[in-house]
């Protein structure tokens, strides 16, 4: 009886102690962010002619926060390394030079025909991988399930898309090939990367994304594909790259971006900002505005955000703000949520891409990239 009486008090006093350290680490994060800046909050207009002028000047602000990037050329150098019938599909390797330093590898398939020849003027879609920690992944990703519960590049070939994915900074081929020399690879590479960067007055997360956007160039200069009808999605690190780029760039007509729509003031709340690596951080950001402001670009085009209640990467309640903004920049366009905005939460899942939401994926791009 003794011993059962001193497991209470002691599991009692554990209990306690955590309550007492949990009241503390809040303190702590309330401190910090009562003595930073506030961040505006982002005001949506009451006319869509306000908006238009407004949006305008939200896409310069984020170019300016992305930091001195080098110009892209009107035409991407794109060398084709090499060229493989795979049954449904043309698998073609390719890399082009980034005027920055790195030539960056990737991956096109192409849908064959009846004729066994590439399809014409297909619906097209850029795939942006993931993080995850696999930096030899990469653009690999596309004929892997290590992110997805289906290879996404030969699934959406069958599908009838021309797809197109390249290695981020870091990643794939490119893992080890930076400015700290092939011995830093990994987390050590990608860290000396966002010091290089900083010190020319850019971010990495800056230079992640005119790469991805060179990779559009070169998607959008085949010949087999219909430059109206280009999507983007990915998973994670790939979803972010997804709703930004959507911002940036208007060639981009429909999204899928899985596991991961954070907004970043929930991220510092909840504590979590070590659920996403160094490679994302946007200095100046929220003295500016939060995420709603990047999401809120894509409008009126069609985007589809899918989220795990759990993840703790994506706080819940901060999805729940970027939404009730986005919804009201869409209604501006007389668009619905349903139809050209839905966010989706799927209850007591984490950080995972489950087969139904790849379903979700596939659907949504079809529905939305299809000739008129």
């Amino acid at each position: 009886m003794r011993a059962k009486i001193q497991i209470a008090f002691f599991s009692c006093v554990m209990l306690s102690t955590c309550a007492v350290l949990a009241i503390a680490e809040d303190k702590v994060v309330s401190n910090w962010l009562a003595a930073a800046p506030e961040t505006p909050e982002f005001q949506v207009p009451k006319s869509l002619e306000a908006w238009k002028k407004q949006r305008i000047e939200v896409r310069a602000k984020l170019w300016e926060l992305l930091g001195k990037l080098p110009q892209r050329p009107e035409k991407v150098e794109v060398k084709t390394l090499s060229r493989e019938d795979r049954g449904d599909y043309i698998l073609e390797k390719f890399d082009f030079d980034n005027l920055a330093g790195d030539r960056v590898p990737g991956f096109l398939l192409l849908p064959k025909g009846a004729d066994g020849k590439p399809k014409q003027k297909c619906p097209a879609v850029l795939y942006c991988h993931w993080h995850g920690g696999q930096y030899e992944s990469g653009k690999a990703e596309l004929f892997q399930t290590n992110a997805t519960p289906e290879a996404p590049g030969p699934s959406l070939a069958k599908a009838g898309f021309v797809v197109l994915g390249v290695d981020a900074c870091c990643f794939g081929e490119r893992n080890g090939r930076g400015v700290g020399g092939p011995e830093q690879k990994g987390g050590a590479g990608e860290l000396t990367a966002v010091k290089f960067n900083l010190w020319f007055g850019r971010t990495l997360w800056g230079m992640i994304l005119r790469d991805d956007l060179m990779a559009l160039d070169v998607l959008c200069a085949r010949p087999e594909v219909d430059t109206s009808r280009v999507g983007v999605t990915g998973a994670s690190m790939g979803a972010t790259r997804t709703w930004w780029l959507m911002a940036l760039d208007e060639r981009l007509k429909a999204g899928v971006a899985v596991v991961c729509l954070t907004r970043y003031r929930e991220l510092i709340t909840s504590q979590s900002l070590g659920a996403h690596g160094i490679y994302y951080f946007v200095p100046g950001m929220l003295s500016n505005f939060d995420t709603e402001a990047v999401v809120a670009l894509a409008a009126p085009r069609p985007l589809l955000a899918m989220s795990g209640e759990t993840d703790n990467g994506s706080p819940v309640d901060g999805i729940h703000k970027i939404e009730s903004v986005v919804e009201r920049v869409y209604a501006l366009y007389g668009k619905d949520a349903k139809s050209h905005f839905r966010s989706v939460i799927y209850p007591e899942q984490g950080h995972v891409y489950t087969p139904e939401m790849w379903d979700q994926t596939v659907k949504w791009l079809t529905d939305n990239l299809r000739k008129p």
